[in-house]
This record gives structure tokens, sequence and C-alpha cells, in this order.
């Protein structure tokens, strides 16, 4: 993942971006104001989310290439970094829940909910999977 450049990034995100909302859309049925309400705030949550998305990556990158000399003041600032990127995560749900919750009601905004902290920690794990240990090689 340390090799990634930014514009593959972007299209990585993109193309999830698209497939995600269909997926989206299949889950969460609306007609109506309701749905453009609905989707106007969805869209708004996934520009917030892959800005996000993307200082994860960020963190992701800086472990990489600093995995050899982790020092305690590097290790700590990783960790403070990847626990603000995910407090994010958490915060943008809640708040793009309550806006839905209010334009397109609650089982809409419950359904939202309900699928991004799916996707959320199905990408955890991916990443988690992906990712050597601290010290996993040490040499």
């Amino acid at each position: 993942f340390a090799q990634s450049n930014k514009e593959e990034i972007e299209f990585y995100q993109s193309i999830f971006g698209m497939e995600k909302k269909a997926i989206v859309s299949e889950f969460i049925q609306l007609d109506g104001e309701a749905a453009t309400q609905f989707w106007s705030l969805y869209d708004a949550y996934e520009v917030e989310r892959k800005a996000n998305g993307q200082k994860r990556i960020e963190v992701l990158d800086k472990y990489a290439n600093s995995y050899l000399e982790l020092d305690d003041e590097t290790t700590e600032t990783l960790v403070s970094e990847a626990m603000k990127v995910r407090a994010t995560q958490t915060k943008l749900i809640n708040k793009y829940y309550k806006s839905m919750k209010k334009a397109a009601g609650t089982k809409a905004a419950a359904q939202f909910y309900q699928l991004e902290n799916y996707f959320a920690s199905a990408v955890a794990v991916t990443i988690t999977e992906q990712i050597p240990f601290i010290g996993e090689f040490d040499w």
C-alpha cells in the first residue's frame, strides 16, 4: 500500500463510491422529497468520508515508510493520528444519521447507519489483514 500514489487512491475511491452508492440505493428505498434530501445528504457525507479515508491512507503510508525504524515518538504519532481518523469516521456517521433522520425518516437513517458501519468494519478488517503488526518483521 505504500507505493500507491494520490491519483490511484482517488481513482479507487471514486469507483468504490459509485459501487457503494448503488448498493445503498438498492437497500434504502425512498421516494419524492425524502429521496432528494437523503441523496443530497448522502453525497455530502461521501465527500467528507472520502477526505477522511485519504487521511487514513496517509497514516498507513507513514506507517509503511517508517515501519523498520519505529521509535516511541513516531509510534505515538501514528497511533494518535489513527485514533483521530477513526473518531472522525464515527462522528461523520453519527452526524449524517441525525440529518438523514430529519430529512428522510428514522428507518432510512437507521439503514444508512447500519450500512456505513458495515462498510467501515469491512474496510477496517481488510486493511488490518494487509498490514504487519508492530515488531512482526523486526530483524
